[in-house]
């Protein structure tokens, strides 16, 4: 049975049949694509009849695929998620100068380690354009799966499931107590983890990865030490920090900057924190831009200067 679906199924067929997939319900995924109920069901109406059989069924709870439904579906995917590469990769030809970036930053990343590497990359080529945008991994990942992003560099959290993106550890985020320059822990005192439960303590909060991954790590000290306050927002954690005798348990790059100026110091005592592996995510097989190679040079660089190598 020919039916000739290059010629007859449009784009807006695809578009009605990856929204109901994804959100199983017709006033849903009309909301999702900006149509009206009646507009959908009449796009889902031409495609069966398009396609020669029922795709999905109604029930009380909204609607489910048919096997035949799972697999037109999945394919809709598939050609829509072609066609936003395509537009990312057009997007990127169009700009006149040809140099611009776009790199997907976790926070620990963005806070610490972009600012330095930024002004390294800078120094070498001051007319590339580069625009960074901070974001969680499962944020980063979909624009990076499209072309929207270049790459994401960060913390390489362990999969919750196969994908098909290329991961290069360049360095790992260590867990540590810091502290300003001056503080009283550093008048030549024993350092323990009593001593440490002396001063309040700052941390970020266990909504973020990085706060639980902290928590485990202090409870190895003494799970006697509690936090005075939690944010997250690194600008906060930083201001404490230089204000008040406050100490705070994150990762050393976090603070990189700080750290390098000697503004604020380590404290000598060992975190038994599990190895925080970081790097560059990026899709595998994509060509890389000079300007990309220059950027992943500069941080390299900055990643030397910080002995926080892989």
């Amino acid at each position: 049975m020919r039916r000739y679906l290059d010629r007859r199924l449009k784009f807006r067929h695809l578009r009605t049949l990856e929204s109901l997939s994804t959100h199983k319900s017709l006033l849903k995924a009309s909301k999702a694509m900006f149509v009206s109920q009646p507009a959908l069901t009449r796009s889902l109406r031409e495609a069966e009849e398009i396609i020669g059989t029922r795709l999905f069924e109604r029930h009380s709870r909204g609607v489910t695929e048919t096997d035949a439904g799972r697999v037109v579906a999945h394919s809709a995917r598939e050609i829509l998620l072609e066609l936003r590469r395509l537009e990312g990769e057009l997007n990127r030809l169009h700009d006149a100068a040809g140099d611009a970036l776009v790199i997907g930053a976790l926070p620990v990343a963005a806070a610490g380690l972009m600012p330095g590497v930024m002004a390294r990359f800078h120094a070498t080529h001051p007319a590339a354009k580069v625009r960074i945008i901070q974001g969680r991994t499962e944020e980063l990942l979909p624009a990076l799966e499209v072309g929207d992003l270049d790459f994401i560099v960060g913390r390489l959290y362990a999969l919750p499931s196969e994908d098909s993106f290329q991961r290069t550890i360049l360095y790992h985020e260590p867990i540590s107590i810091i502290a300003r320059e001056g503080h009283p822990l550093f008048d030549g005192r024993d350092i323990n983890p009593s001593v440490i439960g002396e001063f309040k303590l700052v941390l970020p909060t266990t909504s973020q990865r990085v706060g639980l991954d902290i928590d485990a790590a202090l409870a190895s000290i003494d799970a006697t030490i509690e936090p005075a306050l939690r944010s997250s927002s690194i600008s906060l954690i930083r201001e404490m920090l230089y204000s008040t005798d406050f100490i705070a348990a994150v990762p050393q790059l976090m603070l990189a900057g700080d750290l390098l100026r000697g503004a604020l110091r380590v404290v000598p005592l060992p975190v038994n924190a599990p190895s925080r592996a970081a790097g560059l995510i990026h899709r595998a097989g994509k060509t890389t831009m000079p300007v990309a190679l220059a950027f992943v040079s500069a941080l390299q660089h900055y990643l030397n200067e910080l002995k926080m190598d892989a």
